[in-house]
């Protein structure tokens, strides 16, 4: 019987010894997987084996983000101190360090025709740098928060900067200068990919949309239904026929004239960070902790090119794209010194940093030379690039008619380890499954499964008494363990209900007073990632009111109450940051001015919380992980106050 699979797990693998920071795929073959860590380390994989083909050393700080050159010969890494190196894999040796970002490294692009690179950082600032002549080119500025992604057009000839101020900016390279901004997203920016041909932009948001632009008009041609979760991950099929949408544990592809959703699959790899086309098969990659996992979506099962009702030629002519009469980038390139020179950047007066001529020692292991030979060398790459003649991922067996046996030995082994067994990003998803004879029975304390207490989502009371239960009694906690789940989401639904028939009847102030009233940190939450993703409704009352709970939420032991209060005060501080500065170094007044003496009282009291915060984050400068780098752009908004 044939295999049905859509999508499943590929692999799972220990990448680093410390936690992964960022992954990144080969674009060309989609064969090839770099991946940087804590460790301060670059890693080279092939994908679908487990071994470490090379190590890259040489950085001095955690490395925040990678990038492979479009074939696939080069790889760039930033790091967490704003550094940049870039590697020949063919020789196996660094060829350039580049430095002059003033914060960590965010995103990471290759020009098209390989010998510039551009970087984008946690200052705010998008640089392009020269690889032949070891410098910075020229300064992009303009974004007023972190630049997420950054993306070279087809033709080389613009860069895209998508940023967490939640705009997309269009840069000219030859003209040195800003084409557009396109300002329509309601929440931080995180992903943005040009058409494979046409004069067509695509950008995912947090705000749960994904947009298309016209690059003629620079106007809106379409925008997607707000998805459940962030967008995350965004590609184009290389025909241009449709677009591959990644968010948490789905994958989406749609249609841009007009908007549609052309099909949908779970695919169980959280939130991915990188999606690679090759062979009719999309590869996604995303990381937890030291590990990282891959995934596969046949594509010639999903809409529009196949899967889907109506013959598959037909969807493709219908789909958004074939049908356009847009024009197309112009991708030849200039074969002449004299023409090159024309389409080259436009360099800037910044001087070359004479610091990069010493680089730092940087090493590069090759720990598995076969692999090495085959991918990276190029004789071995000159037969290995074309994607076409690249062996499928096969999908794995489908799993026959279910036994009673397996069942009852995984419920058995749960019942025997109780609480001690920790939860990982996929637990359950192993390559190979070994039989072994159940362990013996052993009493131990029942502790609470992951650090999670259900009482701590439920509003604060006085703490009950709590005592060991015994192997005998596990059942019952476990049904104990639903009850009190089942009342914190009653809990949480009646406040949020409550909370919403204020909001809706136009009282937001007051909405906000009786979430913060209900003493319910998971309810204040949820109204915050509302408003982080409603700017407008930002104003000196409602900081006033929401930065002592922001303090507090910044103390808590669960990351998604310290990610959602940090982007609250980032966005305060973009949004209102120079009003309080403004008022509290503000003059005394002439006479009587009732309105300037309340909004410098707000000031004033918005400043001292701020710098509460700030001392607060600057005893957790030794952090690390993602928490590490939200602790910094914070300090680095809360740095303007200075």
């Amino acid at each position: 019987m044939a295999n049905t699979k859509r999508a499943w797990k590929l692999q799972e693998f220990a990448a680093h010894g410390a936690d992964v920071n960022c992954v990144g795929l080969g674009h060309k073959s989609g064969r090839v997987m770099v991946t940087g860590g804590e460790d301060r380390k670059v890693n080279l994989w092939s994908v679908g084996k487990p071994h470490c083909i090379m190590s890259l050393t040489g950085h001095t700080t955690t490395i925040e983000a990678v990038r492979f050159g479009h074939a696939e010969e080069m790889v760039v890494a930033g790091s967490q101190s704003g550094a940049l190196k870039v590697w020949d894999l063919e020789q196996a040796k660094i060829l350039r360090t580049l430095t002059g970002h003033k914060a960590g490294i965010k995103s990471l692009d290759f020009h098209p025709y390989g010998e510039y690179t551009a970087s984008g950082s946690m200052d705010c600032n998008v640089k392009l740098w020269d690889i032949r002549r070891k410098g910075c080119i020229y300064t992009y500025k303009g974004h007023t928060s972190c630049v997420n992604c950054l993306r070279f057009s087809p033709d080389g000839r613009w860069i895209a900067s998508a940023g967490e101020d939640g705009l997309v900016k269009l840069w000219d390279l030859t003209a040195g200068k800003l084409l557009t901004d396109l300002k329509l997203h309601k929440g931080s920016v995180n992903i943005v990919e040009f058409h494979p041909h046409e004069l067509l932009l695509a950008s995912g948001s947090s705000d749960r949309t994904v947009k298309f632009w016209d690059l003629e008009t620079f106007q809106l041609v379409s925008s997607t239904d707000g998805d459940s979760t962030p967008i995350r991950s965004i590609a184009f099929h290389p025909d241009g026929v449709c677009l591959y949408s990644g968010c948490k544990d789905t994958l989406k592809v749609y249609g841009w004239e007009p908007i549609r959703c052309y099909d949908t699959v779970s695919v169980a790899w959280g939130d991915v960070c990188d999606m690679s086309i090759a062979n009719t098969q999309l590869l996604g990659a995303s990381f937890y902790k030291t590990n990282v996992s891959a995934f596969v979506v046949d594509l010639e099962k999903l809409g529009p090119l196949g899967g889907g009702s109506g013959d598959s030629n037909s969807n493709r002519r219908e789909s958004g794209g074939l049908s356009s009469s847009r024009k197309n980038f112009v991708t030849e390139r200039p074969p002449t010194q004299s023409s090159r020179q024309n389409s080259a950047p436009k360099q800037s007066d910044e001087p070359v940093d004479k610091n990069d001529d010493v680089e730092e020692p940087s090493a590069a292991d090759i720990q598995n030379p076969a692999e090495y030979r085959e991918l990276f060398q190029v004789k071995s790459r000159q037969a290995h690039v074309p994607s076409k003649k690249v062996e499928k991922f096969q999908p794995p067996p489908e799993d026959p008619s279910p036994e009673p046996q397996p069942p009852r030995q995984r419920s058995a082994e749960k019942r025997e380890s109780g609480g001690h067994r920790k939860e990982a990003a996929s637990q359950n998803n192993r390559p190979n499954r070994v039989d072994r004879s159940p362990p013996p029975q052993k009493r131990s304390p029942r502790q609470e499964p992951g650090g999670i207490n259900a009482e701590d989502f439920l509003p604060r009371q006085a703490a009950r008494p709590s005592g060991n239960l015994n192997d005998e009694e596990v059942l019952e906690g476990i049904d104990k363990g639903h009850d009190a789940m089942s009342q914190v989401m009653s809990s949480r639904s009646r406040n949020l209900q409550i909370v919403r028939a204020m909001w809706t009847s136009g009282n937001t102030k007051t909405a906000i007073d009786s979430a913060i009233s209900m003493n319910d940190p998971a309810v204040l939450v949820d109204v915050l990632n509302v408003l982080n993703m409603k700017t407008s409704l930002w104003n000196l009352d409602l900081c006033t009111v929401l930065l002592p709970q922001l303090k507090e939420l910044l103390s808590s032991k669960y990351e998604c109450y310290v990610i959602a209060a940090g982007q609250a005060v980032k966005l305060v501080m973009r949004n209102l940051g120079q009003v309080i500065k403004a008022n509290i170094s503000a003059p005394p007044g002439i006479g009587v001015d009732i309105s300037r003496e309340e909004r410098q009282r707000k000031c004033s009291r918005c400043y001292s919380v701020l710098m509460e915060i700030r001392s607060i984050l600057e005893k957790r400068q030794d952090a690390t992980g993602k928490m590490a780098t939200l602790y910094k752009e914070m300090l680095l908004a809360l740095s303007t106050l200075d």
